[in-house]
């Protein structure tokens, strides 16, 4: 392993030098057991911006993918141990490595399968040495900008992922100082009460105690913590305490909760009055008791006005702890749910905007009080041609969506549902839809959603099957009619023949009017048949611009003719099944159409040009353009502006072109006319 920086090395040394690269650069992997083609690969992908890093065999490559992420890996298949493909397979079966796009270099075999093997193995691309530099640096370079945009959206997720832990640690330290609070308001209550507090077990250890034990009984807490609580008590309900559970009467269940009478010993053994009050709380299955001492030395005299004053002192404090405690408890219920009415509402949002985005309907929300657009999806904007700050300029006006039943503009204050419509793009054109609205809450003023489904391929589709059902009829009638006429027309044609040799009973000159005539009800039967019947195709695979080239003498001395001139621009094309004379026919009719189409001095352009799915044939006149209602009616048997068409051209090249599996596109205005024939590949292999 080594880096382009670097002669050819040991590979202690190429770690080294790796794990020094300069971390803003792009790393990209050569992977080859040749020295100098990984010196070939180096030379051309020398960069600034690129840490190329070479290894010569998969094993190291493997090391590399353990250590650096990588933009892109350059790999040989042919090597010695693991070969491209193992290697291929292994970079992709681990987590971290699996995204990263493999480009299989080789020199060895050019078979789609071994091609195939490379794909299955995880490449994303192939190429065959000798390979050209320059397309190679590109390729690369396309790569590292996908690496780098990806690397931009991990670091995007990451930053909003910090933001969101932010606001969450807000929320929770938030919540733990209310907490602290609570617990301080609690602390300070057990400091500042003048009463001894006191936690012991079962069997009346002290766990703890509170200051106020050093006023009232002269120890330190930490004196009493581990003693048994009889070292402070004399007499309990006028008994004398030992340390038998038994006797300590203020930790039997029946006196829990009540005030008892004692005597109280301080730490220099003197007496004083005192009641007790105790409480019993289960911890861990452990009993554990809170006693709760008062010196009431001072207060004999007034024992019952004292009694009354302390029942509700005692019911006061009890209150708060309780308020403190259920107050603390709805504080952390309320932080909890406030957190999951955050995520139910974030996960809502999220779900509603990847709905509204992908859609293949045109979506979009107004605002019902001035008709603005507050959102639209890419779908309304890819339709229609407006950009997003366009359409919230426009707003939503119902005039520009003209309802097809009355032919009149939409009320939007209404709800509709699956209405349909039509409306105009950016560029005119006139598209179809079903129209739908739901009246809806949006930050947080009232709005309508709106939703467009785009029919127009649909109408165009009925449109074509009408077209076509019109067709089938003519064909139908076309083939039971045309025999019984021509056979009469035969026989008028003999005697006519006949007939001119003797000149007693009819003109030559009337004869050739007949003959005129007949041939041209002749002419026109044969195109109504070849329109008519189901013509097999006699295809063969061949170039479209051989027939276009050799088309062009006759079709160029007709335009002269008209003072017209012929322009070919021809790019290369992959050759396609076609049949000759068809397509001969039909690019003469569309070229004959577009030379009367055009005054004088005018240019007809035919053009050839293709890419991966189809190869188009263009033919543009310079005329005044077809209008609407002529438009809709082309290709339409027996339909004709001409004085003396036949109007089965047109029709005769549509029918051409559904055999050769082809489209015919008309776009029309008033510099001219286009004709665009689409071949599709995928069914120029279909010689049927």
């Amino acid at each position: 392993m080594k880096t382009v920086t670097e002669k050819l090395m040991p590979q202690k040394d190429s770690i080294e030098k790796l794990n020094n690269s300069p971390a803003n650069k792009i790393k990209i992997l050569l992977v080859d057991d040749h020295p100098e083609n990984l010196l070939a690969l180096e030379a051309v992908l020398t960069s600034p911006d690129y840490h190329l890093v070479s290894a010569a065999s998969g094993k190291e490559a493997l090391k590399c993918m353990l250590k650096h992420d990588f933009a892109v890996i350059l790999l040989d298949v042919q090597m010695p141990g693991l070969n491209g493909f193992e290697t291929a397979r292994l970079i992709k079966a681990r987590e971290k490595t699996r995204h990263i796009p493999i480009i299989f270099i080789t020199a060895i075999s050019q078979e789609m399968e071994h091609v195939q093997q490379g794909y299955e193995a995880g490449a994303i691309d192939y190429i065959f040495k000798p390979f050209h530099s320059e397309t190679l640096k590109q390729k690369i370079d396309q790569f590292v900008r996908i690496h780098q945009k990806h690397e931009a959206h991990l670091f995007q997720s990451e930053q909003e992922r910090k933001l969101e832990i932010r606001e969450m640690n807000k929320k929770l330290d938030k919540a733990a100082l209310n907490l602290r609070r609570s617990e301080a308001l609690a602390r300070v209550i057990g400091e500042t009460i003048v009463d001894t507090i006191l936690t012991f077990d079962g069997e009346g250890t002290i766990l703890s105690a509170n200051p106020a034990i050093k006023t009232m009984f002269g120890y330190e807490a930490e004196e009493l913590i581990g003693n048994h609580a009889v070292m402070l008590f004399q007499e309990v309900q006028g008994l004398k305490v030992t340390e038998s559970a038994e006797t300590f009467s203020f930790l039997q269940e029946e006196y829990i909760g009540q005030v008892i009478e004692s005597t109280a010993m301080r730490k220099d053994r003197t007496l004083f009055y005192a009641d007790v009050l105790s409480g019993k709380a289960a911890v861990d299955d452990q009993d554990i008791f809170v006693c709760t001492v008062r010196d009431v030395t001072h207060r004999k005299q007034m024992e019952e006005m004292k009694k009354q004053k302390f029942s509700d002192m005692e019911a006061i404090v009890e209150e708060r702890t309780l308020e403190l405690i259920r107050m603390n408890e709805k504080l952390q219920n309320e932080v909890e749910e406030r957190r999951r009415i955050s995520d139910d509402l974030t996960d809502s949002q999220e779900r509603f905007h990847k709905i509204f985005e992908s859609s293949p309907c045109l979506m979009g929300i107004f605002s019902q009080r001035d008709l603005t657009f507050l959102e639209v999806n890419t779908s309304w904007m890819n339709v229609t041609g407006y950009s997003c700050q366009e359409l919230k300029q426009l707003g939503m006006d119902g005039k520009n969506f003209i309802n097809e039943a009355t032919e009149g503009g939409i009320d939007f204050n209404e709800k509709i549902r699956n209405q349909r419509v039509s409306f105009r793009t950016k560029d005119g054109d006139l598209r179809h839809g079903l129209l739908s609205t739901e009246s809806i809450d949006f930050q947080p003023e009232p709005c309508t959603l709106v939703v467009l489904t785009d029919i127009t391929e649909t109408v165009q589709l009925e449109k074509g099957m009408s077209r076509l059902d019109q067709l089938n009829l003519i064909g139908e009638m076309a083939a039971g009619i045309a025999h019984e006429i021509r056979n009469p027309m035969t026989t008028v044609q003999g005697f006519l023949q006949l007939s001119r040799n003797d000149s007693a009973h009819l003109s030559p000159e009337i004869t050739d009017v007949m003959l005129e005539e007949l041939n041209r009800a002749n002419s026109i039967i044969t195109e109504f048949l070849n329109l008519a019947k189901n013509k097999v195709s006699m295809k063969k695979k061949q170039s479209l611009n051989a027939i276009l080239e050799a088309l062009a003498p006759l079709i160029q001395a007709e335009a002269l003719r008209s003072s017209k001139r012929l322009q070919l621009e021809l790019e290369t094309c992959p050759s396609i099944f076609l049949d000759q004379k068809e397509i001969r026919q039909l690019v003469l009719n569309i070229a004959l159409n577009g030379l009367d189409a055009m005054t004088s001095n005018g240019v007809l352009r035919i053009k050839t040009y293709s890419d991966k799915q189809f190869v188009f044939l263009q033919i543009i006149d310079q005329g005044h353009g077809i209008r609407p209602e002529v438009l809709q009616k082309l290709g339409t048997p027996f339909f004709t502006t001409k004085e003396d068409g036949t109007g089965l051209g047109l029709a005769i090249c549509y029918s051409v072109a559904k055999r050769h599996h082809a489209e015919i596109e008309i776009t029309t205005g008033n510099e001219g006319t286009a004709f665009t024939i689409r071949f599709d590949l995928e069914h120029s292999f279909d010689q049927s």
